[in-house]
């Protein structure tokens, strides 16, 4: 497999608008998180940037950034324009879409994903799922939960407090690993009424019969969408540094 990490950005969060220039510790928050995919050492990373800000901070850096239309519909959709144009005649065959509000991301958490792929040859789409019986994160609407069955695999993913009954829930993590054929696919799609009525894009390619697999982490990284998140994120990369 050839691989390609590319990293979505954009600076118009609804939560934390220009989340991507947050400072932690002097460097913008994209950089950190351009770092930790780099240090997986898969493959070439590309930063998909909304806007040319974010591309100024990635080459100034000695990175990859290519600019995206800032109206594309989803992260997605960045992430396999950036993909066509950093390589057009397609000679990666697997595209990893790692969130840019990532920047504690564990960059064995890439190679995992991506290992997925390589053991199952019918699976479409790897992620990520923890598993948690953390009350607040059970009925908080923000986290999103995936219904796996014992070989992992993908049945729905929910914001809803499911499934019922004793135990806790997987906490998804919104890191994707994608068969460059099965991105195009997704793309070429309109959304479907799942992902509508969730808001959760991942639904689009169960709708269509996609294969999705997971990877059981042991935790998740936190992604940053607030700025609890983001002084969160301060204080764990503060203690690592």
């Amino acid at each position: 497999m050839k691989i390609l990490i590319v990293i979505p950005a954009r600076m118009a969060s609804t939560r934390l608008p220009g989340k991507p220039l947050a400072d932690i510790h002097g460097k913008p928050m994209i950089l950190h998180v351009y770092e930790r995919a780099m240090a997986a050492d898969c493959g070439p990373v590309v930063v998909a940037c909304a806007e040319t800000e974010i591309a100024e901070v990635i080459t100034a850096a000695g990175g990859i950034a290519v600019l995206t239309d800032p109206d594309l519909p989803s992260g997605t959709d960045r992430v396999q324009i950036a993909a066509d144009s950093y390589d057009p005649d397609k000679v990666y065959d697997v595209v990893v879409n790692v969130q840019g509000d990532m920047p504690a991301l564990d960059p064995s958490i890439v190679k995992d994903t991506v290992a997925v792929l390589k053991r199952n040859p019918v699976c479409d789409i790897a992620t990520a799922v923890v598993h948690t019986d953390n009350p607040r994160e059970i009925n908080d609407p923000n986290v999103v939960k995936a219904i796996i069955t014992e070989k992992q695999r993908a049945l729905y993913f929910t914001r809803a407090s499911v499934p019922t009954g004793e135990g806790g829930i997987w906490h998804h993590v919104g890191l994707y690993a994608y068969r460059r054929a099965a991105l195009d696919r997704f793309c070429a799609m309109p959304p479907s009424p799942l992902e509508q009525r969730e808001r959760l894009e991942q639904l689009r390619a169960l709708e269509d019969n996609m294969h999705i697999d997971v990877i059981v982490l042991d935790a998740a990284p936190d992604g940053v969408d607030t700025l609890e998140d983001l002084e969160r994120a301060r204080a764990l990369l503060g203690a690592k540094s």
